[in-house]
């Protein structure tokens, strides 16, 4: 999804609800890197299981931008 299309789709209450738990700014200046609009990465990652081997899951507990 484009930078443009997540500022129109999202809102700061999904901001705020897609990144609970990790500290980060939770404001509409930031709303174009809402988790939302990037591929899920489980989906991506079964779409290359014949080439990689997963070896660890990260959670993410915090971000820093702008």
């Amino acid at each position: 999804m484009s930078r443009a299309q997540a500022k129109r789709t999202y809102s700061t209450a999904d901001l705020a609800a897609q990144t609970s738990g990790v500290e980060c700014r939770k404001d509409a200046g930031v709303i174009d890197e809402i988790p939302g609009a990037y591929k899920d990465i489980t989906e991506v990652m079964a779409q290359q299981q014949d080439l990689v081997e997963v070896v660890a899951h990260l959670k993410q507990v915090v971000c820093v931008k702008g």
